[in-house]
């Protein structure tokens, strides 16, 4: 598959298989996010893989949809406004690569917010100066949704002199 066909394939995979994902498989798909861009390669993400009692406790209204593995992805704390963007950017990069990455893969991931409402972060055991980019549900999809109608790109695109 080509890496536009991998991009425009992917979607947001709401039910899941039951099947494992190998410990293998998972760390092969991090490490690829793990070269998404990123500001003087401070490498800003870390995770936290969520086990049966913090997902039963965070309650979401699927459970993911029985996804296998339920992470959350963080953005580390910064010493400015402007760094913390930055690291926010490049954990939002990070999270992109690893949808893709499952997806070439034949999985496929659910980004719930959830994680960064205060109760769930304290479920989660959120660092307070860290930011939640999204609890992510991953696993073999049960079923791929249809595709979405897109608006077009060029109604997007301002030009300046």
């Amino acid at each position: 598959m080509s890496i536009m066909d991998i991009i425009k394939t992917r979607r947001s995979v709401k039910q899941f298989k039951p099947d494992p994902v190998s410990e293998a498989d998972l760390l092969s798909w991090l490490e690829a996010a793990s070269y998404a861009p990123n500001h003087r390669m401070n490498e800003p993400w870390e995770f936290i893989i969520l086990g049966a009692e913090t997902r039963a406790e965070l309650k979401h209204k699927t459970d993911f949809g029985g996804a296998p593995v339920v992470l959350a992805l963080l953005s580390k704390s910064a010493a400015t406004p402007f760094e913390r963007d930055e690291n926010v950017m490049a954990v939002s990069c990070f999270a992109q690569n690893l949808l893709l990455a499952a997806h070439e893969a034949g999985a496929g991931a659910y980004w719930a917010s959830l994680g960064a409402l205060p109760h769930n972060r304290l479920i989660i055991g959120v660092p307070e100066d860290y930011d939640v980019i999204g609890v992510f549900g991953i696993g073999y999809p049960d079923e791929i949704p249809q595709l979405k109608q897109r608006t077009p790109v060029t109604s997007k695109i301002t030009y300046r002199p």
